[in-house]
């Protein structure tokens, strides 16, 4: 096993119970004689599917399942997110939610990495709105240090913070894809083409969800112009 998969492993299994140990000195060549195995004899959904039911089973096989799918997993991430370090604990971070919540999967014939890369989706999202949040407060934040006395704008800056609240509650209050979409394109300031490629759609399903969670904005804030004057091409 290479250091960077290893010690991501650590990391997620850690957050979960503390079971760092799980990475035996020979569990790569027990996880991969299993797949070669499966390979060899055409029944590689059926191996899954046993790696599967055995780390449900026994929490410390999950490594198996870790091993055989971490290569895919991380380059899945690092191809939306372009930061290193951020890539590693979001794998961590997906890895450590499977293995949470491995109990309630159920085998329907999808492969495995199908789920991975669903629950990859969804901490790229989060971490995208996180991300959004974090820019506007730092914004204000610089806006407060231009006028250390308070005395320059501050009814204005007050009613523009709370008009920010209220947007950023109503966009939580969206659909999950809707809002996913407006945070990434207009707090990250990201083009149609990055949305769709950070969580798997095509670009014209984000335009379409672009359009929606703004007409769905526009009802909420009551506005017939407003929001409509936000929209980006691309």
């Amino acid at each position: 096993m290479s250091p960077r998969s290893a010690s991501l492993y650590a990391r997620s299994a850690t957050r979960e119970s503390n079971r760092a140990n799980v990475l035996e000195s020979g569990l790569k060549t027990r996880a991969a004689s299993k797949v070669g195995a499966a390979a060899g004899g055409g029944g590689v959904d059926s191996a899954e599917r046993e790696l599967i039911a055995a780390a449900q089973r026994d929490r410390g096989r999950f490594a198996d399942l870790y091993e055989a799918h971490f290569e895919r997993l991380y380059a899945y991430v690092a191809r939306r997110v372009r930061d290193r370090d951020a890539a590693q604990d979001l794998t961590a971070d997906v890895f450590h939610l499977a293995l949470k919540n491995l109990a309630r999967f159920e085998w329907r014939g999808v492969p495995f990495a199908a789920w991975l890369f669903k629950i990859a989706s969804n901490e790229i999202a989060d971490r995208s709105k996180t991300i959004a949040k974090r820019r506007v407060l730092e914004r204000e934040s610089a806006t407060d240090d231009a006028h250390p006395d308070g005395r320059v704008g501050t009814a204005a800056r007050f009613e523009e913070e709370e008009r920010r609240a209220r947007l950023f509650k109503l966009v939580e209050r969206l659909p999950r894809d809707q809002s996913r979409v407006i945070a990434m394109r207009f707090a990250e300031d990201k083009s149609i083409r990055e949305i769709a490629a950070a969580l798997g759609r095509s670009e014209g399903s984000i335009k379409q969800l672009q359009f929606r969670g703004l007409q769905n904005l526009r009802v909420r804030l009551g506005d017939t112009h407003g929001a409509g004057s936000a929209v980006k091409n691309g």
